[in-house]
């Protein structure tokens, strides 16, 4: 099987950011057959759910770019973060005659973070972890740990397994709040699940002060949606990184086609503003993840602002 996968990188790291990778696998070399009507190479895409803004925007963008590019795609699966769903959905594809598949997300990069307003001293801060049972979870929940450790060794870390679902999120703030009051800041591995249930949270107790006030809890999140934008407008969280929806969408149909299609690629820099790195399972694009804060939250170029 050729593998090519696109991947966020970040262009900062002065805040806690994390990156997320959409993978593209060739069936069979060997096969040649494309769905019926159509010259082009049949594709096939799976969604990994849809109870996140952020993966129903993805979805949008792919959507839509399949439309546009006119590619010829097979019916679109949601395998709900289920491995087992999405090992039965490729399975269909490739019985259908799928010459690619489209899947997201199966791997994830590492993640290098910091809270700069727990730059200095001694400080507690809360990390919503993602389901610990998937290489995405782990991969930012080790990269945020090992940040933590060697940068800050004087803030205390509670790590708090959530399994992607935001009402286990605010269970376990909560519990977390009654036991530590003074609670610092908190880093949210998807904004997308856990931005609404915290700041509910938060303002039920009392504790949603805006950026600047005296008792804010400093909150970094990562996936880039206007909710995120909006609520650090208002100051209640400090920042977040913008996984580029829409370019995981275009490149992940483009290395789908060119999958199915027989091209292959080599690491170095590309004509769109990414770079291709080697690693020991293929090849990988690096596509910009930039960082949002007050100073550019309003950035027309942003995939968040863009939507609606």
């Amino acid at each position: 099987m050729k593998l090519a996968r696109t991947r966020s990188t970040a262009a900062a790291v002065t805040v806690v950011l994390a990156a997320m990778s959409l993978a593209t696998a060739c069936n069979r070399s060997g096969s040649d057959s494309t769905s019926a009507g159509s010259s082009a190479p049949a594709i096939g895409i799976d969604l990994p759910r849809s109870d996140s803004d952020f993966w129903n925007s993805y979805a949008q963008y792919l959507k839509a770019g399949i439309k546009s590019d006119g590619i010829n795609a097979l019916p679109v699966s949601n395998s709900q973060n289920d491995v087992t769903k999405l090992v039965a959905n490729v399975q269909v594809f490739e019985n259908t005659g799928a010459k690619a598949v489209v899947m997201a997300p199966q791997d994830t990069g590492a993640i290098a973070s910091t809270l700069d307003a727990l730059a200095a001293g001694k400080g507690k801060v809360a990390e919503f972890q993602g389901a610990l049972d998937s290489i995405n979870g782990r991969d930012r929940s080790e990269a945020f740990a090992q940040c933590m450790k060697t940068k800050f060794p004087k803030i205390k870390v509670f790590e708090l397994p959530t399994d992607w679902k935001g009402d286990v999120a605010s269970a376990k703030l909560q519990s977390l709040l009654a036991q530590h009051p003074d609670l610092n800041g908190i880093y949210m591995q998807a904004g997308g699940v856990f931005l609404q249930p915290t700041l509910a949270l938060l303002e039920q107790k009392k504790l949603l002060k805006p950026a600047g006030e005296k008792g804010h809890i400093s909150i970094v999140s990562n996936d880039g949606i206007p909710q995120e934008f909006d609520a650090i407008r208002k100051g209640q969280i400090d920042a977040t990184i913008s996984q580029p929806a829409d370019l995981y969408a275009k490149y992940a149909l483009y290395y789908a086609q060119a999958a199915a299609q027989g091209k292959t690629f080599k690491p170095g820099p590309t004509d769109h503003d990414s770079t291709i790195i080697q690693l020991p399972n293929g090849l990988e694009d690096q596509l910009p993840a930039p960082l949002v804060t007050k100073d550019n939250v309003d950035d027309k170029s942003l995939w968040g602002n863009n939507i609606g």
